[in-house]
């Protein structure tokens, strides 16, 4: 998919914004050992959602399952908004 991204991370709680074309289309944070993804944006509808193992920020062996599983469910979420 051209023009998607995941930026952010390197906070606490660790938060990512998700992007396509520039717009933006899901909000992801992991606070207090949960993991939330909401699109479009923060306060949107939940799409994902888990507990983790990391607490404020990921466990370094989940930070990629993670982040795939959210991107995973931001697509299934924009495919269903055409």
């Amino acid at each position: 998919m051209s023009g998607y991204q995941i930026e952010g991370g390197g906070a606490c709680p660790e938060q990512y914004e998700a992007t396509f074309d520039g717009k933006p289309v899901g909000y992801l944070r992991l606070r207090h050992g949960f993991f939330r993804v909401e699109c479009p944006d923060c306060g949107g509808e939940t799409v994902f959602e888990s507990e983790t193992k990391g607490d404020g920020i990921f466990d370094d062996t989940e930070r990629a399952h993670f982040l795939g599983m959210a991107q995973l469910a931001i697509r299934a979420w924009i495919s269903r908004q055409k």
